[in-house]
């Protein structure tokens, strides 16, 4: 017999309702009843009848619902997974949703509802290159290859090759963008090695026959 009345009440029921409208406060039941709607962090238990008002329950936990409603099930709430670059910046309740932020490190590549919903880990710079403008919760790092006579070991910041000249040395080994230039001291004069012999043996003489 209900499922019969349930069968009008769908069928006809469009029909009936023209010009029919609910309170702001109050929802229509399956059945066309205007019932009272449920606070917030709440949902509809049982639609109201004529002997009570709507009966209402608290949102499970890990629920919310954040709205006067005439629903029968909350929202479920935000999951700020760490493998998605997210960490719970405040947690659910029961009329509010989870707000997620971004993990140090990381940078947002999707937002929706003004909240990001998945990050991703900042790029690193390659050896060659230097950091141009560190990444940002909102942007990634931008990276750029290292000038000529520099060089960059591992990915931060170019550094200019060393200057055998102005260290009174000679080059031994050409630089790259990922290496500095080998110096090494310059090789003696030849006559500089015969001037330090004669005078050692100049002073060899005077100790011993002076």
């Amino acid at each position: 017999m209900r499922a019969t009345l349930y069968f009008y009440a769908v069928v006809f029921y469009p029909f009936l309702s023209i010009g029919s409208t609910c309170d702001p406060s109050e929802y229509r039941t399956a059945w066309g009843d205007c019932c009272p709607m449920c606070n917030i962090g709440t949902v509809v238990y049982h639609d109201c009848n004529e002997d009570m008002s709507t009966t209402c329950i608290p949102c499970p936990p890990g629920t919310f619902m954040n709205q006067i409603n005439g629903l029968h099930r909350c929202f479920t709430c935000k999951d700020c997974a760490k493998s998605q670059g997210l960490y719970i910046q405040s947690k659910c309740t029961t009329i509010r949703d989870t707000v997620c932020d971004v993990l140090d490190g990381y940078y947002c590549i999707d937002y929706s509802d003004s909240q990001c919903r998945r990050a991703q880990k900042h790029r690193v710079c390659r050896p060659g290159q230097e950091t141009r403008t560190p990444g940002t919760k909102a942007s990634d790092t931008e990276c750029v290859d290292c000038a000529h006579g520099f060089y960059s070991p591992s990915g931060l910041s170019c550094t200019q090759w060393r200057d055998c000249a102005a260290r009174n040395e000679i080059l031994k080994e050409c630089g790259s963008p990922v290496k500095d230039v080998t110096c090494e001291q310059k090789p003696k004069k030849r006559n500089d090695l015969l001037d330090l012999i004669s005078t050692t043996l100049e002073d060899v003489y005077r100790i011993f026959f002076s």
